[in-house]
């Protein structure tokens, strides 16, 4: 048998044990404004005082594993260079900057000598004006042009979110510029009538990578006189470009080049991110060009105190037996129960949709209690809300309506909120510089702050709270994507087919694995050669073959059956496991069940319920090897990275009681399978090495399965990764490798550089996988240690014992640097992609 943990959402269910919300008697939080002292305290307290409040009492100090103070620091000046217009360097003074910070004076200099650059400063640092700066003062220079459009600028922002607040931003800012500046939003909300005139006088244009890959790329002769003016591209918060999504981008970026060349211009690319580990190295792959690099952050930075919160214990236990901690969710609810009551403006980020609309459920409830007007100031905030609740929300948090707010990472990634005085974090959000830039959302005007990590009751966040040094003594990841993946290059090549035939000159452009990918295509009848150029063959508009989100498919609507109403949507690569039949949906604090899931015409039919139950996917997978690429001993084992075949499918659910997380029962589905060619990470061991570790035929797939789950849930601390873009399958004989073999492969076809990146990492990898197992307090095993919460086969086998003397006789054997640098054997290409 097979034990599996697939790439998901996340399953939260709500805590039975309530925790009264402590109700001080402070007066409501007034706005603190960008002219405050820059280390002024939070709503009238200092960071430190409202964390002792938090913490009142002898049950919640204890839940405080760790308190780390970073200390204000001085900021640094410069001055603009002389080559920035007088009118651009009035309008910044006349929001209240005097004077810009040292890296932002820098960034702008570079800007303006023809270099492609890269901000990658702290959160708040004000990278923004670092590029908007030069880009307003070439925008100027332009307007004065005698004839045609003058200069022009693109934005790229990865939410529609950050582009609409990025707007709001520039036009404040260049409002004393006149007409001059005409910046405008183009995306999937902006208007039809709104469309035609963006196109034509719209010379600061604000989008997002879906839409210019969809939209505009596609539809360039309608777009040539701004492409044919284009001076600057802007890419914000380009850190979160990783994985397969940043690969896409990186491919949609060059089919911008492409068609700029084409039509004359070469543009300067701008980009900013937040810390990263050689961000210059980064942003050359997402551009395929040279990129400056500008890191030393000159701005100040008001007191941070930053705590590890664990929760509790509970009296309950959950599968097997093992104890129960309170969920992150729960204990986020009600801290932000708490920092609403004491008037602190705040921000609980959170990993799942479903998370987001738990926490702003049970502290509205909780609220309630204390005083009904300060329910109505909480909310949630994710995707797949309609475009107007999403700028509801947007303006109650500008406008300091709301005070408490509930949010996945769709608030992250640089949404400007002033005057936030605290930031919960549920869960480690999967990279340290992901967690950096939530905990960088408060005191974003130079006051002090408080951040709080509460920790889920899984591997690497108990790991975490229980080792700050991990958190706070390490530099933050490097940013990984794949460009040459033939998955996500072979769509693209169709897209720039269709926009313009493709050229051998054009195949530098997009990359080495060309050579491989554009056979396949032509075979496949997709593209036809005629003498030096590709042809695009089909009616259809190529840029539709693929998500660039990497979902897998177009997603799937959710739509109330009574009223036809679309509630929101779902990505198709999930709709499996979380709108099946008989699903539960929340949405917008509501509860509703799924009635049918329709994968034809992806849309989900549901009904307002009230069941007392959540639901969860049961599933099996099967895990073959295509080929070994990389193969090194690990003493008696062996370490293998290649391409794998993963066949999945969900095969029934469970009903669990929302107090207790009781079983109420399993229904069946019938779902078709679904097949995955990726890359993975797997590692054998011997009959010899099992008998050192003292582990027989009946506890072997416990001891498989234990350090599978953990293996995984620690993987996110090596590789910038979430836990839920990976899985694994344990199996204690694999017919390929003939041997006991954990595999853990990346959640995504072809790969995302994750599986490789453990790799090249496995020896520290699988050693605080062993201690995070070995130094948990429970006996047999828990969500801590060894449990999944969507572990495919109920947790079951599990041996907790077994897979720390396992994993100790395996790393007995690895290499002092196994795998680790330059030495070890580069990987070859993927398998070969299908059809798109």
């Amino acid at each position: 048998m097979a034990f599996n943990h697939l790439p998901a959402g996340v399953y939260d269910a709500l805590d039975p044990l309530s925790v009264t919300p402590v109700t001080h008697s402070v007066p409501m939080a007034k706005n603190h404004r960008s002219d405050r002292p820059t280390t002024g305290p939070v709503s009238g307290l200092s960071p430190g005082t409202v964390l002792d409040r938090l913490a009142s009492g002898p049950s919640r100090a204890a839940r405080i594993t760790h308190t780390e103070h970073l200390p204000p620091r001085e900021g640094r000046h410069a001055v603009w260079p002389d080559r920035i217009r007088a009118e651009v360097v009035a309008a910044v003074r006349r929001a209240g900057i005097e004077h810009p910070w040292a890296h932002q004076a820098l960034a702008a200099e570079h800007a303006l000598d023809g270099d492609s650059v890269v901000v990658a400063t702290g959160t708040a640092s004000g990278k923004s004006l670092a590029y908007l700066v030069p880009v307003l003062s070439r925008l100027l220079d332009g307007a004065e042009a005698p004839n045609g459009r003058g200069a022009t600028a693109l934005y790229l922002a990865p939410t529609k979110a950050l582009a609409a607040d990025q707007c709001r931003s520039v036009k404040e800012l260049s409002h004393p510029l006149g007409t001059a500046i005409r910046a405008a939003v183009y995306d999937g909300d902006t208007p039809p009538e709104e469309r035609e005139w963006v196109r034509q006088y719209g010379n600061y244009v604000l989008t997002n990578p879906d839409m210019l890959h969809r939209g505009i790329l596609p539809s360039h002769p309608r777009w040539s006189s701004f492409l044919r003016a284009l001076k600057y591209v802007v890419i914000d918060e380009c850190h979160t470009y990783r994985g397969v999504f940043g690969s896409h981008v990186a491919q949609v970026l060059r089919r911008l080049r492409r068609l700029c060349a084409r039509y004359g211009a070469s543009p300067v690319f701008l980009l900013a991110s937040a810390t990263a580990a050689e961000p210059s190295v980064a942003a050359r792959r997402l551009t395929g060009l040279p990129v400056v690099e500008v890191a030393d952050d000159a701005s100040p930075r008001g007191e941070l105190v930053f705590a590890l919160w664990e929760p509790p214990l509970t009296e309950l236990h959950g599968e097997r037996g093992a104890p129960v901690r309170r969920t992150a969710t729960a204990e986020t609810a009600d801290l932000l129960t708490d920092l609403t009551v004491q008037g602190v403006r705040s921000v609980a980020f959170v990993r799942s949709r479903r998370g987001a609309e738990l926490i702003s459920v049970i502290a509205q409830e909780r609220l309630a209690e204390v005083d009904r007007s300060l329910a109505r100031r909480v909310a949630a905030y994710r995707g797949g809300y309609l475009p107007e609740e999403r700028r509801a929300l947007e303006r109650a948090l500008h406008s300091g309506e709301l005070l408490g707010l509930a949010a996945t990472t769709a608030l992250e990634l640089g949404v400007d909120v002033s005057g936030l005085g605290a930031v919960l974090i549920a869960g480690y959000p999967g990279t340290r510089a992901s967690l950096w830039q939530q905990a960088g959302r408060a005191g974003r005007a130079g006051q002090g702050a408080l951040a709080v990590l509460v920790a889920r009751d899984d591997p690497l966040d108990t790991f975490l709270v229980h080792h700050p040094e991990a958190l706070f003594d390490q530099p933050v990841e490097s940013t990984v994507l794949d460009p040459d993946n033939p998955y996500v290059l072979a769509p693209h090549l169709c897209a720039a087919a269709a926009e313009l035939p493709l050229t051998e000159e054009d195949l530098e452009l997009f990359g080495p694995a060309c050579a491989d990918v554009l056979p396949q295509l032509e075979a496949a009848k997709l593209l036809r050669r005629r003498t030096r150029t590709w042809h695009w063959t089909r009616r259809e508009r190529a840029a539709d073959l693929t998500d660039i989100r990497g979902a897998g498919g177009r997603p799937v609507q959710i739509v109330e059956a009574g009223t036809g109403r679309l509630l929101g949507t779902v990505d198709a690569g999930a709709a499996h496991t979380t709108v099946h039949e008989g699903a539960v949906h929340l949405h917008q604090g509501r509860t509703y069940l799924v009635r049918s899931l329709d994968l034809e015409d992806s849309v989900a039919l549901v009904e307002e319920a009230n069941p007392p139950y959540t639901t969860v996917a049961r599933d099996t997978t099967s895990i073959s090897v295509l080929e070994t690429d990389v193969e090194i001993p690990w003493g008696e084992g062996r370490l293998c990275y290649g391409s794998v075949e993963v066949t999945n499918q969900v095969v029934s659910f469970l009903r669990r009681r929302v107090i207790t997380g009781e079983v109420l029962g399993e229904t069946k589905l019938d779902l078709p399978p679904r097949t995955l060619r990726t890359r993975a990470v797997w590692w054998t061991v011997t009959e010899d090495q099992l008998d050192q570790a003292r582990i027989g035929p009946e506890i072997l797939g416990g001891a498989l399965h234990a350090a599978e789950h953990a293996s995984i849930g620690m993987l996110p601390l090596f590789a910038t990764c979430d836990r839920w873009d990976i899985g694994g399958v344990s199996v204690p004989l694999h017919p390929d490798t003939l041997l006991p073999t954990v595999f853990v492969y990346d959640g995504h076809p072809g790969g995302a550089g994750f599986a490789e990146r453990a790799f090249h990492t496995a020896r520290a990898w699988l050693s605080a996988t062993r201690e995070a197992i070995a130094s948990c307090e429970c006996e047999a095993g828990c969500p801590s240690c060894i449990q999944s919460p969507k572990c495919g086969n109920g947790n079951d086998p599990l041996h907790k014992r077994g897979a720390v003397r396992l994993l100790t006789v395996l790393l007995r054997g690895a290499p002092e640097e196994a795998a680790s640098g330059p030495a070890a054997a580069a990987p070859s290409a993927p398998p070969a992609p299908p059809s798109p």
